[in-house]
């Protein structure tokens, strides 16, 4: 009997040491989820299905991206936070989901530190300042004084939370207001736009930067702290005199939380692969987007500090919690 004990026992411990390992032999065992936050034709979008290509090539199963717009990402941040953490659910997110809604919601529908599993980092967005033509405004210090000079007739589209909080930072460093007009995702504020219907935004170079290249709208400065190779001769935030502005977009994946370990870093290393392929390179390219991959670690460093920065920069702005 207490050699059968003992056996049983040596058995069961043998048997919880292999899962681990029996699960990361057996994952992906269907097609992988990835659920994001805007709709199709915004930059994340083409960024997540360039990714979704890359990794399902080398992973044994399709990635299949899912389109969950609304309410500044929060829909699909619930949905991956309440998925089963088995790995085949994930959420290509952004600083909207992840920092914004945290930051500018009294009762945020999760904690984006304790309901997810970081993956990876994968990289920075550049988005420009543009103006529509039609406003006589060739620069940062021309926009500013055109405002003060026309309080609320200037109106300004938003399309994520970066176009929210970055022209709520822009108004008050420059002691402005123009009014908000909301849009459920950038192609369609775009439009708009283009139209001349608005005419300011904060929009992300991907869907943007063909406009400026035809002379439809004007740039008049970059959110990055150095300029774009895609619109060189467009100036720094900083450099067109607002260096107090300090906003940073970023995209990276995520997991619900209790996702295995074995799992995740599967997963992390799939994503951090993909950004060495050519192919994915020229996508990333062409939305001035800028790789950047990490361990699951240091997005969860990231994840942090970016929160903090982000109700840092709310105050600022003076934008309260709702």
């Amino acid at each position: 009997m207490q050699r059968r004990s003992f056996n049983a026992l040596a058995l069961g411990s043998m048997a919880t040491l292999a899962a681990p390992s029996l699960r990361a032999q057996s994952f992906p065992s269907k097609p992988i989820r990835v659920v994001v936050p805007f709709p199709p034709g915004a930059a994340t979008d083409t960024i997540a299905r360039a990714f979704a290509q890359a990794v399902s090539a080398s992973i044994g199963q399709p990635l299949v991206v899912e389109n969950k717009a609304g309410a500044d990402g929060a829909i699909a941040g619930t949905e991956v936070a309440r998925a089963a953490p088995d790995g085949h659910t994930l959420l290509f997110a952004t600083n909207s989901p992840m920092s914004a809604v945290p930051a500018m919601k009294k009762n945020p529908p999760y904690d984006p530190v304790r309901d997810f599993a970081p993956v990876s980092d994968i990289g920075r967005y550049t988005f420009f300042m543009v103006v529509h033509p039609s406003v006589p405004a060739k620069n940062v210090a021309e926009l500013v004084a055109y405002a003060k000079a026309n309080p609320g007739k200037l109106s300004y589209a938003t399309g994520n939370t970066t176009g929210i909080v970055s022209t709520a930072l822009f108004n008050a460093l420059g002691g402005i207001q123009m009014v908000q007009v909301p849009y459920k995702g950038e192609p369609q504020a775009l439009t708009d736009l283009v139209a001349g219907r608005v005419q300011f935004m904060v929009v992300s170079a991907g869907t943007s930067i063909g406009f400026i290249r035809e002379g439809r709208l004007r740039a008049i400065a970059v959110t990055l702290s150095k300029r774009s190779p895609a619109a060189p001769d467009v100036p720094t935030i900083a450099e067109a005199g607002m260096p107090k502005f300090s906003l940073t977009s970023w995209a990276a994946v995520f997991a619900p939380a209790g996702t295995p370990p074995e799992i995740v870093a599967r997963l992390n290393k799939e994503f951090n692969a993909a950004m060495s392929r050519p192919e994915l390179i020229a996508v990333m390219d062409k939305q001035s987007f800028m790789l950047n991959g990490s361990t699951p670690e240091q997005l969860g460093t990231l994840v942090r500090d970016q929160l903090e920065s982000f109700r840092s920069t709310l105050k600022i702005a003076g934008v309260e919690p709702d």
